[in-house]
């Protein structure tokens, strides 16, 4: 099966211009002007834009958290991620207290059989002794190139600052990569405890007891731990400025210190946290959304590349039976939203259209420096000879209105109900397959491929 793609304004991270793409078994054959050649099926791109598809490296699919689960499964989440662009991501292996890497590994591939896109994994390390460290070796052996640790969440996921600095020392040997999770877990468990004993049970009470100097020290301190390891670090959902003036600092000094951020972070404000009739539970993830100030330094990190990826942390929860589990105590609100379908409209609109980046960054921060960062690139992240074809048809011009009326995720609401955006993705293939066809679903479950990835594909070196 062949496809040709013609008169498309093709966008990488690099480039900006017109032309054909050929399609053969799954990869991008050829790229030129007016390519003279028959294919199977033929597509006109005249007028908009043809990008690499959307790399999300930060979602949760069926997780358990908090006492219930995820809603989106790997079929729901991926078909959803599919009609907003994103035609690959990277998900989360949890490994229990106790368990070893290895059994937990199985069960995330399990669960990612139904995956309609091409997927990966990190592993997230919760019981590394001495004795078991070389499995970080085989995870990396079998394509899990990155490992995420939690300076948060005491007795559930937090782990000692020992554990966190043996964990890095293997990644610099292995080349894998350590993503972290930085939020003094300690010292905001107490404030947790403190407010609740107080009485302060409603959801804006989840975001009073983080402080963003929480989140600034834990990443200093991941930072410094890094450092001492010889490793390079990812900071996950990077949240607010104190710990984005950490970062900064860090990779002035020539440190190998990268950090995502999500639109949540640059688009919503603690303010939302506060919505009447428990409304404010929808927005219950972590770290907690910031004041509005905030969101300008964020964008400015993005543009100064001090922030490299926008991801999504995708963590739905329905608002019904199972955010209102918190209806008594913010406490157990599950922590997490939905997001998965609506990062490169966000970013699109927000972005590119408000002029806060270009269209080359925005294909950078959602698609290339990923597939670089995880070590995906070149087979994903650009339109290039050889390349997977994942390709996004975007139409500048689409008009849509996000709503959980119409979103494709398994969740009952959405965080950014009402945002009108300009930009959509009108024809979206994964290696070559049309899966959304100007709304219209083709995919199925089962027919996305575990992604092998390298180690840490060299982005720091």
């Amino acid at each position: 099966m062949s496809t040709l793609i013609q008169n498309g304004r093709i966008i990488t991270a690099e480039q900006d211009y017109t032309a054909d793409v050929l399609i053969e078994n799954e990869k991008i054959t050829a790229i030129g002007a007016a390519l003279s050649v028959k294919a199977d099926k033929v597509i006109d791109a005249k007028g908009k834009y043809v990008i690499p598809g959307g790399i999300d490296v930060h979602t949760h699919m069926d997780m358990p958290f908090g006492g219930t689960t995820s809603s989106d499964d790997f079929e729901t989440g991926t078909r959803a991620a599919a009609f907003g662009g994103t035609t690959s991501l990277i998900d989360f292996a949890i490994q229990t207290k106790g368990q070893k890497i290895r059994e937990a590994l199985d069960i995330w591939w399990k669960k990612g059989e139904k995956a309609t896109v091409d997927y990966g994994l990190h592993m997230i390390v919760t019981d590394l002794p001495e004795a078991h460290i070389e499995d970080m070796n085989e995870m990396v052996r079998e394509g899990l190139t990155s490992f995420k640790l939690f300076m948060a969440y005491p007795g559930v996921l937090m782990v000692d600052d020992a554990t966190i600095y043996r964990a890095m020392k293997k990644t610099a040997e292995n080349g894998a990569l350590v993503c972290m999770h930085a939020e003094n877990g300690g010292v905001i468990d107490l404030f947790v405890q403190k407010a609740i004993a107080e009485g302060k049970t409603a959801p804006i009470y989840h975001a009073l007891t983080r402080p963003t100097t929480a989140e600034g020290e834990a990443v200093n301190r991941a930072i410094a731990l890094a450092q001492m390891a010889g490793a390079p670090v990812y900071i996950v959902h990077l949240s607010s400025a104190d710990a984005l003036e950490k970062v900064a600092e860090a990779r002035d000094r020539g440190l190998p210190v990268f950090a995502e951020t999500c639109p949540q972070y640059l688009l919503l404000s603690i303010e939302d946290l506060d919505r009447p009739n428990f409304e404010g539970a929808k927005y219950v993830f972590t770290p907690p959304l910031r004041e509005k100030w905030h969101q300008d330094e964020l964008w400015k990190g993005i543009r100064k590349n001090t922030l490299q990826v926008v991801s999504t942390d995708h963590c739905p929860f329905c608002f019904k039976e199972q955010k209102e589990l918190g209806r008594e105590s913010f406490a157990k609100i599950p922590n997490g939203g939905p997001g998965v379908e609506n990062r490169l409209q966000l970013l699109f609109h927000h972005g590119v259209n408000q002029k806060r980046i270009s269209l080359n960054r925005w294909v950078e921060i959602t698609s290339t420096t990923p597939a670089k960062m995880f070590g995906m690139y070149p087979r994903k992240g650009t339109i290039a000879l050889g390349s997977d074809a994942d390709i996004v048809i975007w139409n500048p011009n689409t008009e849509h209105t996000i709503s959980a009326s119409t979103h494709h995720m398994r969740v009952d609401y959405s965080m950014f109900e009402g945002f009108k955006i300009k930009g959509n993705a009108e024809t979206v293939l994964s290696r070559g397959e049309v899966v959304v066809d100007n709304g219209k679903w083709n995919g199925k479950a089962g027919r996305g491929k575990f992604i092998k990835r390298d180690a840490f594909g060299g982005a720091w070196k």
